[in-house]
């Protein structure tokens, strides 16, 4: 247990000072040209979130991307070097050879070259992502969105002194994107001792709007909605829609002189309980006293076995826990259902057995109600946040999908993806056709058949899908894609929802019997090097939406049996297939 003194040094480290790392005036001058003789390196979109924050203050205590001892404490112990509570760690990754030649100072950059800021590199140090993906997020399962992505970071973190040039620019929603400084003045105007903060990643509707309204009276104070509008879930709603839905919300149900909208440039980690308590720092950094959990906060979902990453209180209790250090106080987040008769929300626990309820979940909204062109119930959402989402999600049969076929060379992938374009052709739907050999040729050509040759490949197919897809197109794609960690990349950039994975399953055995080109037999003998299912592997999927069986159905049968996925799943309109062709597999 922690000395009281202690704990308010701590709690002084999250709501004290806050940290700028702006230069101004002469001194902006001084750096802009000192930046036009240094390395430049494009950082990603995650590092450019994490940058701003920094600068701003959001993350204080911290200052800096960690370095080696911050980062190795916070991993095992949730702590920064000081002993300040910090779970999570706050990165930047580059490739060594930035590096070379003794580099002192780059010039950080956004995907524009926008420059941003100037670093010292003070420290570089080898991390392990097996290791931090462990420790901090609790797996090293690929289907964890971080774990794949992370596969891809440069080999080496770097950490020193920032001088910030500018804030990233936006062009979008720029009166609601405040720093902690100009929150926490907005906050102290409205005259609440508490403020309470509700994060959210996802559209809201009603169930929210009466939780935050009682959370608020709950405190007896402000609130403050914060959402997430920098990287979040794969597949979540994009912001620019969810912002308009908390605009409208905001501006025609709530208390305008007790209620803030503002937006949180965040990339998220999706680390359960660990980001919990992360969350609630950053909001008291914002200027909150109290901090909104539900159940199974900032979870991913579910991994390769199809069981939750995360136990649904696991957050509210780590928060629980740590809540007096922060100086942040939970209050969780209460299931509400609607009472049909007495026509309000009641909390679950309340509510007498045998009364008429009403309820509504998340994968109803999706499946029986937007993917079909339903209208929202008014219980259930306000008009405004339906209108915004039938405007920008049109029913599943209009939407844009990716299937993905996966399997060894000679599997059969080709031959039953050229069917499928016919049946879908058939049934009015436009499709493109992204054939692995097709693509060597035009879009990747140039690139070899090493691992990261291999993954370069996929994933500018995985890109010109998600591409294709976001836009309301239909994309088949034949391609091997031997490793699961790039195609559980590739699912993140289309979005799980859109992505639909057919794993060819065919014995290697009858995969080299139908090879007429002789590949696998020059494999065999070492002619050629790094062929997939020979001295390289492939890795099959663990769980994905179809599986073909070649050997005992033909391409024909695989075809309509993919059809018949899509139409169960409302992605095509029901139809009565062909006759005799098989529903099995």
């Amino acid at each position: 247990m922690l000395e009281q003194q202690n704990v308010a040094r701590l709690i002084s480290a999250y709501g004290g000072t806050l940290v700028n790392l702006m230069v101004n005036g002469e001194e902006r001058q001084e750096w802009i040209e000192k930046s036009s003789r240094l390395p430049v390196v494009q950082i990603s979109p995650r590092s450019l979130c994490d940058l701003e924050l920094l600068a701003t203050g959001a993350f204080s205590p911290l200052t800096r991307f960690m370095g080696k001892a911050d980062y190795q404490r916070v991993l095992n112990e949730m702590r920064l070097e000081s002993g300040t509570l910090f779970p999570m760690p706050v990165t930047l990754s580059l490739d060594p050879k930035v590096l070379e030649g003794g580099v002192e100072q780059v010039v950080l950059s956004d995907a524009r070259n926008n420059r941003l800021a100037v670093m010292q590199i003070e420290e570089a140090y080898e991390w392990n992502a097996d290791e931090e993906a462990q420790l901090v997020l609790g797996t090293t399962d690929p289907r964890h969105p971080l774990v794949a992505e992370m596969k891809r970071w440069g080999k080496v973190y770097v950490s020193g002194a920032i001088k910030m040039l500018e804030l990233p620019r936006y062009h979008d929603f720029i009166n609601l994107r405040r720093t902690p400084a100009e929150v926490r003045e907005m906050l102290t105007e409205m005259g609440h001792e508490n403020v309470v903060a509700f994060q959210t990643r996802n559209p809201m509707h009603r169930i929210h709007e009466e939780l935050t309204k009682r959370a608020a009276e709950e405190v007896n104070g402000s609130l403050l909605i914060h959402p997430v509008v920098g990287m979040t879930k794969p597949g979540d709603v994009d912001h620019f829609t969810r912002v308009r839905i908390y605009r409208a919300l905001v501006e025609n149900y709530y208390d305008q002189k007790q209620t803030l909208l503002s937006l949180l440039p965040l990339a998220m980690r999706m680390a359960g309980p660990r980001e919990a308590v992360w969350h609630a720092i950053i909001r008291r950094n914002f200027g909150a006293t109290h901090f909104i959990i539900g159940r199974d906060h900032a979870g991913p979902g579910k991994d390769s076995n199809g069981k939750p990453f995360y136990g649904p209180y696991d957050a509210q209790m780590l928060l629980a826990q740590h809540a007096p250090e922060i100086g942040v106080q939970p209050v969780e987040f209460k299931e509400l259902v609607y009472l049909a008769d007495a026509e309000r929300y009641e909390e679950a626990n309340k509510v007498p057995e045998g009364t008429k309820i009403f309820t509504i979940s998340g994968t109803q909204v999706r499946e029986d109600y937007l993917a079909k062109g339903k209208q929202l119930p008014e219980w259930f959402t306000r008009k405004e946040t339906s209108d915004i989402l039938q405007q920008m999600y049109p029913p599943r049969e209009q939407q844009g999908i990716c299937i993905w076929f996966t399997g060894l060379s000679g599997a059969g992938k080709s031959t039953t993806a050229e069917i499928l374009v016919s049946m879908l052709l058939e049934r009015g739907r436009q499709i493109t056709l992204l054939d692995g050999d097709v693509v060597r040729t035009h879009l990747s050509k140039g690139l070899g058949f090493s691992r990261e040759d291999r993954d370069a490949n996929i994933l500018r197919i995985g890109y010109v899908s998600s591409e294709i897809a976001r836009h309301g197109g239909l994309v088949i794609t034949a391609a091997i894609s031997p490793y699961l960690s790039t195609r559980t990349e590739v699912r993140k950039l289309v979005g799980d929802e859109r992505f639909i994975e057919v794993f060819v399953d065919t014995p290697i055995e009858v995969c080299e019997e139908r090879d007429v080109k002789g590949m696998y037999a020059k494999a065999r003998q070492g002619i050629i090097t790094g062929f997939t299912g020979v001295d390289d592997p492939y890795e099959p999927p663990v769980n994905p939406e179809i599986t073909l069986d070649t050997v005992n159905f033909t391409p024909e049968q695989n075809a309509a049996n993919i059809v018949r996925y899509l139409e169960v799943n409302g992605y095509l309109p029901l139809a009565t297939p062909p006759m005799g062709l098989s529903r099995a597999n």
